[in-house]
């Protein structure tokens, strides 16, 4: 079980704005002081570059940031060598990407992903449809975005070589059927490459037990530091994929004839002085959330968010467009006022919400609107809170939006 009570009194911004309902966790999560003092004290204890220097605070560093790969396999269930670090969720996508156009795709190849997924998992294979003659084809979805496995298993083709889609979708935290997907996918040859970034912070996520061969994520959004990604690949695979970067640290050797030798995996994929103090910040923040149990986040987050939907869904003047998934943000318009406008009036509430597109792009094509309020909740949110922001969504009007800017 958790108690919110104590957790709160972790973070700092909740003190410092005692009167904020921040519900905008899909974007960023708050940071709790242990992560805070562990990225500070590199600042003022212990600032060195990693895997370069020979004296002490140098060797310390090495640690720390070589043993955040520790923490986040534990999260995982994998292997350390199959964690590198990124500067966020897309840099990691990127590279998953990338690495797989150098040698594991090839033109006509096909890649099966969903209409509902963030601009992170879209545009790069976008790119390779022109540059390498990838295509890129849809699982169908229902009107919420949820996978339908039978109409699913009649995409795989000998043509598909991978699955790539969010284990929880950004918008309406639809829950993808993993581990089905997973094994369609290796059952037909292909790979299953997920975007953890709204799944991991929320739940556990085993990798081994999922079947998922390259996942991405970011620290921020788990309660770290921004500037943070996390890229999971099997040793394997990743012992096989070209980085993206190339530059110090990251190759073994090279001479003047243009030849050269790159470490294994992961080392090979972090060129250059990375974002050292981040790193050792996002393994703090990875301890803390495993100290609070990742299955105990789950249940409460599910718990509130269940209770968030029963009460908006009282008002009448609220669209609901995720109303049957169980978990994730709850997404919502009012009926009479445009999206930005009524979160505007949220944010004269002192309500934090997110609205727009939310980086899915064309997901309007599933749910009917390019434009929606998105609340999304964390386990330092509260039922209080969720009754100030369902008392503000039925207060929303043509009328009180427009007069917050007059």
């Amino acid at each position: 079980m958790i108690d919110v009570n104590a957790i709160r009194s972790d973070f700092p911004m909740l003190k410092a704005h005692p009167e904020l309902v921040y519900f905008d966790n899909g974007a960023t999560t708050l940071k709790p002081q242990c992560m805070i003092d562990a990225v500070t004290s590199f600042y003022t204890e212990h600032t060195s570059n990693v895997h370069r220097g020979d004296y002490a605070i140098a060797a310390m560093n090495d640690r720390l940031y070589d043993g955040a790969r520790e923490s986040f396999a534990r999260l995982l269930s994998c292997d350390p060598r199959e964690i590198v670090f990124t500067h966020n969720a897309t840099a990691s996508m990127n590279q998953i990407v990338y690495g797989l156009a150098h040698h594991f795709l090839k033109p006509g190849d096909v890649i099966l992903t969903t209409e509902a997924e963030h601009a992170s998992n879209l545009l790069p294979w976008f790119r390779l449809t022109e540059e390498y003659g990838i295509k890129v084809r849809y699982l169908p979805l229902d009107r919420q975005a949820n996978v339908d496995l039978e109409a699913a298993a009649a995409c795989f083709t000998p043509e598909v070589k991978a699955v790539a889609a969010a284990l929880v979708t950004n918008v309406l935290g639809s829950i993808l059927p993993a581990k089905e997907l997973a094994k369609m996918a290796h059952d037909n040859g292909a790979l299953f490459i997920a975007d953890g970034a709204q799944a991991v912070p929320h739940m556990p996520v085993d990798v081994r037990e999922i079947g998922i061969d390259f996942m991405a994520f970011s620290a921020h959004k788990m309660c770290g530091p921004d500037g943070v990604g996390i890229l999971y690949g099997r040793y394997d695979l990743l012992e096989q994929m070209d980085p993206v970067f190339m530059g110090g640290d990251m190759n073994a050797r090279f001479q003047k004839e243009y030849t050269y030798e790159l470490k294994h995996a992961p080392g090979k994929f972090e060129a250059g002085t990375p974002n050292i103090e981040g790193v050792i910040g996002a393994a703090a923040a990875c301890d803390y959330l495993m100290k609070i149990g990742l299955e105990n986040i789950h249940a409460y987050e599910k718990e509130l968010r269940s209770y968030f939907l029963q009460e908006m869904s009282k008002l009448d003047n609220i669209i609901i467009y995720n109303p049957d998934n169980e978990y994730g943000p709850v997404t919502f318009n009012d009926r009479e006022v445009f999206s930005q406008d009524a979160a505007g009036y949220l944010a004269a509430k002192n309500i934090a919400v997110r609205s727009g597109n939310h980086c899915a792009k064309i997901l309007h094509e599933i749910i009917g609107t390019d434009s929606t309020i998105r609340a999304s909740l964390y386990f330092y949110n509260t039922k209080e809170e969720v009754d100030r922001c369902v008392k503000a969504c039925s207060e929303i009007s043509l009328e009180n939006a427009v007069g917050i800017f007059f």
